[in-house]
């Protein structure tokens, strides 16, 4: 195990431990971008520890996280952290949320942490070395017709104003699938096609924090990641589709009709 990738799993967990303890504690909500786009105060108090943990034990490296801006550093490594996933569940009490950490090295990921407090789920993955939870090797589904497909998906911060809004695929998917699900936390979404619950999960309007550490458990474990045409996922996110590899030029061909 390299020590980025011990670093990220204390990390994940310390951060989770937090938001398990403050979990049915009154919190302070706020807004961001939109009046959909929140913030709590555990938000910030984790986005707090976990930088300054990474920076501690890594004082040269870069780190983009949601709730600050970045940190250029002076290494080729950058650390990419959504410290809560899942806001909006988190602050109206609805029990779906996770620590995401990544670490890049000259832009490539190479580790990927995703933590889910309530349910103690440990997911985790290091370039070339496969996927795990709670240490133990995960694989994707091998469900190969769309019809038998339950996928995952969700909707951006900027629903209510943009027109590229996700409905019409929803539509789509919906009529050909056995059942999609949105509940509301990306990482969790591409930690469960990484370890088979989901065969597949798209999005629209992500952010690098949002899917840098699922889509590498993604590869890892077997799966394939793109965008919308089939070519690599932008390190924006804003167009994310992955799959258990078996029903993925299907779902380009429902996204593309």
């Amino acid at each position: 195990m390299s020590g980025r990738l011990e670093l990220a799993l204390e990390v994940a967990r310390e951060a989770g431990g937090l938001q398990r303890r403050r979990f049915d504690e009154p919190r302070t909500i706020e807004t961001k971008s939109s009046p959909i786009d929140l913030v709590t105060d555990v938000d910030r108090a984790c986005d707090e520890l976990i930088r300054k943990r990474i920076l501690a034990r890594f004082p040269e490296d870069g780190l983009l996280t949601e709730e600050q801006t970045e940190h250029p550093g002076r290494s080729d490594w950058r650390w990419v952290v959504d410290p809560l996933d899942g806001t909006t569940n988190y602050a109206h009490g609805f029990p779906h949320f996770a620590v995401s950490i990544a670490a890049e090295f000259e832009g490539e990921t190479r580790v990927g942490v995703i933590f889910d407090p309530l349910r103690d789920e440990l997911f985790s993955a290091e370039l070339g070395g496969g996927a795990a939870r709670n240490g133990r090797p995960i694989r994707v589904s091998d469900t190969g017709e769309l019809q038998r497909c339950l996928l995952g998906t969700g909707f951006a911060y900027d629903v209510h104003s943009s027109e590229d809004d996700n409905l019409a695929h929803f539509r789509r998917f919906m009529k050909r699938v056995q059942a999609v699900r949105r509940a509301g936390s990306a990482a969790l979404d591409l930690a469960y096609v990484a370890c088979g619950r989901y065969d597949g999960f798209w999005e629209l309007n992500l952010h690098p924090w949002d899917v840098a550490a699922g889509l590498l458990l993604v590869r890892e474990a077997g799966g394939r990641t793109s965008d919308f045409d089939g070519g690599p996922v932008p390190s924006s996110g804003r167009r994310v589709l992955a799959s258990n590899g078996r029903v993925h030029a299907a779902m380009l061909e429902v996204i593309s009709a």
